[in-house]
């Protein structure tokens, strides 16, 4: 098959792999993949199997003004590929670029999957702190996704709750949920990685790894530091990952000062996806602070895998398709209060896992999008 990819980011620039990255990147060892380049990430270039092709007009970093600015033209580049290259099916996964290539593959009788791989109305209206904007925002992005929904042959969500959310909008969508490359993560040694970091053998790690934004309310995990610190001086906190688009991180940086925990936490900033295990094995407790509750609702994060497949404790707040999923390595909390008392309850009474994450493996996940892909195509 000759199969268009149109993700949700700069392909080759963002400093996150996501799962389009992890399932196309597979698909490409098997099929002709193409994937057009969106100039608005300033990350370092990744190689790629796929074949790239540039389709910005106007290189603005600003996502909002990017892809809106560059509307026109995507609906032009896309049209020109799916026509040069006899592509035979396209994925769509973006907002505005999606409509742009679900109305080109329509002029050539080309059939879509359109894989809505989280909430789109929310996460675009989390960039935006004021609540008249927010409320703009995701108003105007569910009438585009919903358009784009509506004018696709098959529908690819990442969780169980996401597919009965599309079901009461009227959408019947397939569950491809997310995964971990499970050649990568899996139990290491952290001892080497603990002693670049300074990270002491005795020292007690609260891990978290992914992007640094506002829907993570990694703030209340470092207003629990003095307690925690309290109740055992060596305890540190390992921030893997940074902002995108926003200055949180910033923001979490100066929390630190206010609150005088420097001494520990560590910002190690973006890493390549590579290395995430050996960050994973330095932690003694992993976190996914994940807020709010209609993200809760719907999520199934990729991290839940990576920390899982990693053999890690994971303190997490109650999402519903991770609890459905299950694992003696979930410690559920609801306040700081409750994530203190896991994170000392593990403090005192260390626990090791053997979990066997196969069937969540991304070239399982591979095999189930080309199954689809087969279907339409």
């Amino acid at each position: 098959m000759k199969i268009l990819l149109v993700s949700t980011q700069d392909y080759i620039h963002h400093p996150i792999l996501s799962r389009h990255h992890n399932i196309f990147e597979d698909l490409a060892t098997r099929h002709e993949v193409h994937v057009p380049h969106f100039h608005v990430s300033r990350g370092k270039e990744r190689t790629t199997k796929l074949i790239v092709h540039e389709a910005t007009q106007f290189p603005v970093q600003n996502p909002l003004l990017h892809y809106t600015l560059n509307t026109p033209y995507h609906f032009h580049i896309l049209k020109k590929i799916i026509r040069d290259e006899g592509i035979d099916v396209v994925v769509a996964a973006h907002v505005l670029a999606g409509t742009a290539v679900i109305h080109a593959a329509k002029q050539f009788g080309v059939p879509v999957l359109f894989d809505l791989k989280d909430w789109f109305p929310d996460s675009a209206a989390a960039y935006m702190k004021n609540r008249v904007l927010q409320w703009t925002v995701r108003r105007v992005v569910w009438g585009i996704t919903r358009h784009n929904l509506g004018n696709s042959d098959i529908i690819t969500t990442v969780s169980p709750s996401l597919v009965e959310k599309l079901k009461n909008f009227g959408f019947d969508a397939e569950l491809v949920t997310n995964g971990v490359d499970t050649d990568l993560f899996m139990p290491m040694d952290g001892t080497t990685k603990r002693a670049e970091l300074g990270i002491a053998p005795d020292d007690f790690v609260i891990g978290f790894a992914g992007t640094v934004e506002r829907w993570y309310a990694i703030d209340e995990i470092i207003r629990s530091l003095p307690d925690l610190i309290e109740y055992r001086k060596k305890t540190k906190l390992l921030l893997v990952g940074g902002s995108l688009f926003t200055p949180f991180l910033q923001e979490l940086e100066q929390l630190v000062r206010d609150l005088h925990v420097q001494d520990h936490v560590i910002f190690s900033g973006f890493r390549p996806y590579h290395e995430l295990p050996a960050f994973i094995a330095c932690m003694d407790a992993c976190t996914i602070p994940l807020s709010p509750s209609r993200w809760v609702d719907i999520a199934l994060p990729n991290k839940f895998f990576e920390y899982s497949a990693c053999q890690k404790p994971v303190v997490t707040r109650p999402i519903p398709d991770v609890m459905k999923i299950g694992g003696q390595n979930i410690f559920l909390y609801r306040t700081r209060s409750e994530f203190i008392g896991q994170i000392k309850s593990l403090m005192d009474h260390p626990v090791s896992y053997r979990i066997n994450l196969q069937k969540y493996s991304w070239k399982e996940k591979s095999l189930q999008m080309e199954t689809l892909l087969k279907r339409l195509f």
